[in-house]
This record gives C-alpha cells, structure tokens and sequence, in this order.
C-alpha cells in the first residue's frame, strides 16, 4: 500500500513541490541548522505538553555562584559611578578593569580546566541581570567575552592545542578578546562581507608555512579598542588549489593576536553616548598559519554554522538579562518616585493615568524574567535553542523599550535633567544600542523568527524540505512520502482541533491543574492549535514566496513570541508557588498577550493573499473576531500598587538588582521611599485635620512629636529625591571663563559682533 501511494500519488507531489521549492544560499542552510529546538517544537504541534513544562528543573545557582554574586560582582558594583564612568572618565576605572581581570569576569563560561570559573548559563545571566542594574558599561565590557566571542567558539570547535593555549589567557585577563563580524558593506548581510583571507606561504614566527593572508575592515566591534585576541570572520579563497580543488571555500573564523604586523586598531565609537569600549579596526596583509583558524585546517569555510551556533546560545543570555533587569531597574525606581512624588495633594501613583504605565512596567518587568529564567533552564540543560534566543533578543529589548519609556515618562523632568543624581538617563540612551547589536531588529522579526522557526520547530517541514533536496532522487522520494503523509495527518488533527477550541472559546482545551492559573493555559493551546493550522496554511498556499511577505512573516512570529513568553509566565507562577500577591501581574501578562494574539490572527487572515483560506480561516479559528481587549482597570491598578508600596511581591519583581549604600540619586530614593511609607499614617491624620504644619498637629494632639519627626524626614528625603543637577557654566563648556557671567559674557559677544 505504501508503495503504491509513494509511485501513484506522493512522486506528483514530490516532483511540484521540488519545482516549486525556491532555492536555499549556504548561509541561509546554515543558519537554519544552527542550534537546536526545544519549547518552540512543541508550540508548533498545535498541542503542547505543559505538564512537560512544568516538570522540566528551574535554573538555579550553585553555592559557588551565589558567592560570587554576593562578593566580587557586589564588590565591582561599589566600585562603580555611573555618571564619573559616562561623563568624566569615558571608561571604567583602572582598578575596576583591574578588579574584572583578577575574579575572572571574562572566564565565567570558560572551564575550570582552563582557569575559568566554569559557570552555567544562568550564572552569567544573574552577573550581567546585577551589574546592569549599576553600570551599563560594566555590563556590556562583562557580557560580551562571555557570550558570541572567541572563548564560546574555542570553547565549541577549537582544537584541543587552541583550548589549552588561549582560554587560560582569556579567564585571567592576559588577553582581552573582541569579535570582529560587522563590515561597512554587509551590515545585517553577512555573505556581503569583503573581507578576504587568501590562503598562501609565509614566514610566520621565522619559519615558512602555509597560511592565510588577510585584508579586513570591522566596525562596531565591542572591546576592540583594548583587545589583544580578535575573533575574525572572513571569507576564505584558495586560487592556488593548495588545500584542495575549491577555491571560494566560505565564511571562516580565525583567531588574530593584534600585535601581528598589519594588523590596525582605530579610535573609539561612541555609541549613543555609551563608554564601553567599541571602535573599528583593519587588517592589511595581515598572515597567520591554518592552525589559527579556529578549529583548524578542517573547520575551513564552516565560520557561519559555527557563528550561527554560538549566537544561539549567546543571544538567549546577553541582552535578554540586561534587558530583563532594565524594566525591573525601571519597576523599582518609578514605583518608590510615584510613591513620594505628590502633586495636587497626593501621590502620583495615585492617578489612573500613572497606574496605567506603571502597570505596564510591573508586567513587563515581571514577563520578561520569567523568559529570561526558562531560557536559561534550557541553556542549562544544554540546549541551544536558536528560535527562542531570536524571539528573547527581540522581544526582550524591545519591551524594554516600552518599560523606560513609560518610566521616563512618569518621572518627567527629573530623568531629563542629567547628572550624578539622575538615575535614568544613561538607561534611556542605552536603548537603542540593545535594539540594534546582535541584529537588528527589524530583521529579527520580518525575517527570522517565524522564517527559521517555521522550518526548525514544524514537526515535518525540515524533513520534507531535505528530503526534497537529496541528491538521490529515490531516497529523497521515499523520505517525503514519510514525512508528507504524517504532516497531512498532523495538519487534519490541527484543523480540527483548533476549530473545536475556537468555537467553544478554549473550553475544552488541554490544560494542567494549576489553581487560578489554568484558564490561561487552555487558551494558550487554543492559539498554538490556531497558530499550527494557520502557519500550514500560509506555508501550503504561499510556499517560498512566504519568506518575501515580510509583514506576514512578521505577524506569525508575534504570535510564536507571545506563546513562548506567555508559557514562560505561566512556568514562572507555578515554580514560585503560584503566588497570590503576584496574581495580578499573570493576569495582566495573559490579557496583554492574548490581546496581541488575537489582534496578529485577524491581521494575518485580513491579508492572506488567498481570499478562500483567509475566509475559511477565519470561520475556523476566529468565527467571533478579536475579542481580548486586554487587562481590565482592576487588574491594572493591582499591578501599579504592587510597585508602590514594600512587599514580598515588590521584592520578587525586582530581585538581584544592584543596591549600593552612597548618596547617588537612587540611593537616595530607596530611603525617601522608605521613609514616606513609614510616615503615611501620620500624614492621613494631617490630611484629615487639614493641617500642614507639623508643630500645630503636635500642639493640637493631632499627631505625635515622633509622627512629626518621621513627616520632617520624610519631606527632607523627599526633597533631595526630587532636586536636579545643575552646573557651573565652565563645567560644561570650554568657551566659559572660569567664575565668568554668563549674561555679561552673552551681553560681551553681542557687542563685538555689532562692533565687527
């Protein structure tokens, strides 16, 4: 029977969807096999196992880790000022570099064997979550040797002689290392770079050998103003045949000492006025030896896999936990300021208009660790799960976007007004670095997420696509009649079941026993066994012309996000034991992305090139249209308290963040915070009195002589919380005499001109 279903009806199929199957480029291919599938995989079967997920191990920090956190990485945060770092030294201190190199900040993935300290994903995670939340600088020059660099791909591909040579250097410091990927010609396209590396004879260290002689421009290159290993991807080209018959053998990595002859390091960039150390660098004819790619002679041409690989695991850790502690950072601080900062009488956070935007920061905040912690579970387990690291880069920074802006907004001219006490600028302008490093984001989400994980996490569309693509046209014929014939089944039992789950609004749909939480995750199978149908759809209808529908593509990939996240969330509530202070935050999570959900199907089955499926669609999956509207009032005024008054659930929401004892601005909010709470009681009795003088109350037996002791402190902290820098006009312009006039040096300048 299989047989004659394979020669009668599977060989038609077979040959028109071989025709049709647009052509893959090598790096294309690449980037596909890269990494693995995890959580995504069983998003896509329309039906996911949640109960797997609650099963699968929280990520949790060793003894040895937790010291670390609470003893070098507190040490390196109270070395650290912010405003001395951005506006006076342009770098981090001497003995702050001196501190990283010592404790082995840059070997924190690198094992013991080698020196490092051996950590997990999660560790670094916390590392980079807490200083963050101190210096963005210390951050960033901590996070990016530990992430996409040449201690992850030694650490994946070097050979055993480049492991034992170069990561001792990398954990203590000896070497500082930096990738160079980005061109000015390839930006986002990296089989644009023209960075060529010829393989030929040279002399290299006094002896002739066979090697590569290089020619490059990088920019944007992180830590490469001071570093002294390049990581360096270039193409490689073999005209003289002297390793074999090919001559354009691809993308290749190689490891660069920058000392080499040739070799070029430029000046510094300043990215959105970010003093980590970022700048271009060149190489002329610079020559290494074969045994300096990293892997050796035989990882020739393998660069882009091996990038791509390394990506999926770096991409899920870096800007995920400093994006993660940004709106935490921003939960804390814009709570505890709407808290003391009154106007019309009262607190601001008082307002609806300022519950809405803190509601949406105490979200955020919450979603985003959530993510943050089950991506780095899996990292954990060894996973490297190339979509999901996609959607935390893009999902991650761009929500944290959204959380500093709305605090911005929320604290007005007290986080415009720069300097040492202004404790949100500096994150303000950093937004935009994370949105754009790593790639973009844009790209990110018209090309990549739904265009790799539509073929990387479907049950049979990779097996179906290589299948197409054997060179052996029997056993590619066999392979498809396969996975077709499964993927015909999966598709029917999808189509059913989404329909049966739209129609009665997610009733029946599967779902754990998780107390109050359980709805929820009924109406998450309702979308996935939608988003599976639909995805089947648009991939039958469209084929390869889907990846060119980019605002489709797009939509798809919101929806693969918010499941992902949203499944996050819901692992998060049931490992903290389904905390009830914290119900509002899931409550408004679940509406806020159900809400997109619904909004991305309709988009999508309003704009189906194919009318007759998007109409069958949407009689199938959405008979009611788009009905979430998102959190409700209540919901979204629960979510502004938590951040407004000191509790475990303020505590949890903002967990190992920095907090460093000085007279800086937050600082001085923490305890302005503090103190007005304490006072609260006996301002109420004021309030109910109408009294504002604070002897009168006492004289009147309003209120106690320590309530108004604790009114008088309150209002003195307060005070300091809300003033603003100013400064000396020399301080910051050179045109000013020191202790000179301003106006008589305005009303000086008018009369030379009028006199010249």
């Amino acid at each position: 029977m299989s047989s004659f279903r394979r020669d009668s009806i599977t060989k038609r199929i077979f040959s028109f969807a071989k025709a049709a199957l647009p052509s893959m480029s090598d790096t294309e291919r690449e980037a596909l096999e890269a990494g693995d599938v995890w959580w995504d995989a069983e998003l896509f079967t329309g039906r996911p196992d949640w109960q797997k997920l609650l099963n699968y191990p929280q990520a949790a920090l060793t003894d040895e880790e937790k010291a670390f956190l609470h003893g070098p990485v507190d040490e390196l945060c109270a070395m650290l000022d912010e405003w001395k770092i951005n506006w006076e030294w342009r770098d981090l201190p001497k003995d702050a570099w001196d501190f990283i190199k010592q404790n082995k900040f840059f070997g924190m993935i690198i094992p013991k064997e080698y020196g490092g300290l051996g950590f997990s994903p999660y560790a670094h995670s916390e590392v980079v979550r807490k200083l963050s939340s101190r210096s963005l600088t210390a951050a960033v020059t901590v996070m990016v040797p530990n992430s996409l660099g040449p201690g992850e791909l030694l650490l994946r591909f070097g050979t055993k002689e480049q492991r034992e040579k170069w990561l001792p250097r990398l954990a203590d410091g000896r070497d500082i290392p930096c990738f160079g990927l980005t061109s000015p010609e390839a930006g986002s396209d990296a089989a644009a770079m023209i960075d060529t590396g010829i393989i030929c004879t040279g002399v290299f260290e006094g002896q002739e050998v066979l090697g590569l002689k290089l020619n490059w421009h990088k920019r944007y290159i992180t830590l490469g103003p001071v570093a002294t290993l390049l990581g360096l991807a270039f193409k490689a080209y073999d005209p003289d045949h002297l390793v074999g018959e090919q001559e354009e053998l691809g993308i290749t990595v190689a490891l660069i000492p920058t000392h080499l002859p040739g070799v070029e390091i430029g000046r510094r960039h300043l990215p959105a006025m970010q003093v980590f150390q970022n700048g271009p660098n060149w190489g002329r004819d610079v020559f290494i030896p074969l045994d300096y790619i990293i892997g050796g002679k035989e990882r020739l041409g393998q660069g882009w896999k091996m990038l791509m690989t390394a990506l999926a695991a770096g991409r899920g850790i870096s800007l995920p936990s400093l994006s993660a502690a940004g709106a935490a950072y921003a939960a804390r601080v814009t709570g505890a300021y709407a808290r003391i900062r009154e106007q019309f009488g009262i607190a601001i956070g008082k307002f609806e208009g300022i519950e809405e935007p803190l509601a949406r920061i105490a979200g955020t905040a919450y979603l985003l660790d959530a993510a943050r912690r089950l991506t780095c579970a899996a990292l954990n387990e060894g996973h490297h799960p190339a979509v999901i690291s996609g959607i935390m880069k893009l999902q991650a920074t761009e929500r944290m976007r959204i959380a500093i802006d709305d605090a911005m907004d929320i604290h007005g001219g007290k986080a415009i007004i720069d300097g040492p006490q202004n404790y949100l600028g500096n994150l303000y302008r950093s937004v935009p670095v994370g949105i754009t490093v790593e790639g973009a984001n844009i790209l990110t989400r018209n090309l990549i997420v739904f265009g790799q994980g539509a073929i990387r996490a479907h049950p049979y569309l990779l097996e179906e696509m290589n299948a197409l693509a054997e060179e052996d046209r029997d056993r590619g014929l066999d392979a498809f009649d396969d996975a077709f014939w499964k993927h015909l089944g999966h598709s029917v039992k999808t189509l059913f079941r989404a329909f049966g789950h739209a129609w009665t609004f997610g009733l029946f749909a599967p779902a754990p026993d998780a107390g109050a939480a359980s709805p929820f995750y009924r109406q998450l199978s309702r979308y996935s066994a939608a988003f599976a149908l639909c995805a089947d759809m648009a991939l039958i209808t469209l084929g390869g012309s889907l990846k060119r529908k980019e605002m489709l593509s797009a939509r798809f990939g919101d929806i693969l996000s918010e499941l992902y996240l949203l499944s996050a969330t819901l692992k998060r509530w049931q490992d903290e034991g389904r905390q009830q202070q914290d119900l509002p935050l899931l409550q408004w999570c679940m509406a806020t992305g159900f809400k997109t959900i619904e909004n991305r199907f309709a988009e999508i089955l309003a704009n189906l090139p194919n009318r007759f499926v998007g109409v069958m669609l949407k009689l199938l999956i959405q008979p009611f249209g788009a009905r979430v509207l998102g959190a409700s009032d209540r919901v979204i005024h629960q979510c502004a308290q938590i951040l407004l008054e000191p509790s475990a659930a303020r505590d949890r929401l903002t967990s190992d963040l920095s907090h460093v004892e000085d007279d800086g601005g937050r600082a001085r909010l923490e305890k302005a915070f503090l103190l007005v709470v304490a006072a609260e009681d006996a301002s109420k009795k004021m309030r109910a009195a109408r009294l504002h003088d604070w002897s009168e109350a006492v004289t009147r037996g309003v209120i106690t002589q320590g309530e108004a002791d604790k009114l008088a402190a309150a209002h003195e902290a307060v005070a300091k919380v809300i003033e603003v820098d100013d400064f000396l006009p020399e301080a910051l312009s050179p045109i000013y005499k020191k202790g000179a006039d301003v106006h008589q040096f305005f009303q000086e300048l008018g009369e030379q001109r009028a006199a010249g």
